[in-house]
């Protein structure tokens, strides 16, 4: 049944038609010529980001795509801070929500498939949703006298960064069934990685949130990878059968919201038309090894929906609030 329902996959991968493959390409600017980030520059990065999104508008405006100038022109405004931005193609953008200059407890959000600079807004919301509840948490905790990531004993001090760092897959695509993008995304992610621990520093608490097709990149740059917490929601697998061949130091979290569809995914490889698919293991199944934690009655876009269940064990994962996580 498992191989065929992934021949099915891959054949109605092929032969409908994915729009984004007709689509002309739109012009833009090359990105911003930076060095890696520092505290010290991370005002300097921001403007220059905000800076190439707004001629990127107005190329893309000229060139007929009001969908896209609109898109690049949000990302253009003064309260927007980006790391990195590229309206070439289907874009790139790294994006910060909040003072990452003076983070201690940082979350890295990596999103699945069908993200463009076009529906980059949706992830962006899930980013923004997080770092609201990890606001409210922080004043909930008031006084309690968290221990900081830098070892002062004080409030945490937290940032989001949405990480939408490379080439998604189509869902209705053969890429999608195939580690391949995931691969290609690995270095990029591990790179970035390093750049952020060069603005934190060693010390502060990093969380790899890791959505759907996202979970497959996760697992592709897990080995070796400096993070403490990595979260797999939503997971097709990862391309490895148990948290041991990540081969990473870093806690493994994983979750499933009742209503996801993802559940019908089957969780195995298998060699057709030529080619490996599927991602192996469940990474909510006990023999994969994970900390499963409660997601709720949720579907597949739902794990940062604000006051759910699946967000506010996130948020505590970020903070450290490991004691409070509900458990599946």
């Amino acid at each position: 049944m498992s191989r065929t329902l992934l021949a099915a996959l891959v054949t109605a991968a092929v032969v409908v038609p994915v729009s984004a493959a007709a689509r002309p390409r739109i012009p833009a600017p090359a990105p911003a010529a930076l060095a890696p980030p520092t505290r010290a520059t991370l005002d300097e990065a921001y403007t220059a980001n905000r800076a190439n999104a707004a001629e990127a508008s107005r190329m893309a405006a000229a060139h007929g795509d009001r969908t896209r100038a609109a898109a690049d022109h949000a990302m253009a405004a003064p309260s927007r801070h980006f790391l990195t931005f590229d309206g070439r193609g289907q874009g790139l953008a790294v994006e910060v929500l909040g003072d990452l200059a003076h983070a201690d407890r940082v979350a890295v959000l990596v999103p699945g498939s069908d993200t463009t600079l076009e529906t980059y807004g949706r992830f962006r919301a899930g980013a923004a949703a997080l770092q609201d509840r990890l606001n409210s948490l922080d004043h909930r905790h008031g006084t309690r006298g968290t221990r900081g990531a830098r070892g002062s004993t004080s409030r945490p001090h937290t940032a989001v960064i949405a990480w939408f760092g490379y080439e998604t897959p189509g869902t209705v695509s053969t890429t999608v069934l195939t580690t391949g993008r995931a691969e290609d995304a690995a270095p990029p992610l591990k790179r970035f990685i390093r750049e952020l621990r060069g603005v934190v520093g060693e010390k502060a608490h990093v969380s790899l949130l890791c959505h759907s097709y996202g979970t497959v990149v996760c697992g592709s740059a897990a080995r070796g990878l400096d993070v403490d917490d990595i979260a797999l929601i939503g997971s097709p697998g990862t391309g490895a059968d148990s948290v041991s061949a990540l081969r990473t130091s870093a806690r493994i979290w994983a979750a499933r919201g009742a209503d996801d569809w993802i559940v019908n995914v089957p969780h195995v490889h298998a060699d057709l038309f030529g080619t490996t698919v599927g991602f192996g293991a469940d990474p909510v199944s006990p023999a994969f090894g994970a900390h499963v934690f409660a997601a709720g009655t949720g579907g597949h876009s739902d794990y940062f929906k604000p006051g759910s269940v699946s967000l506010d064990n996130l948020a505590r994962i970020v903070l450290g609030d490991t004691s409070e996580v509900s458990r599946a």
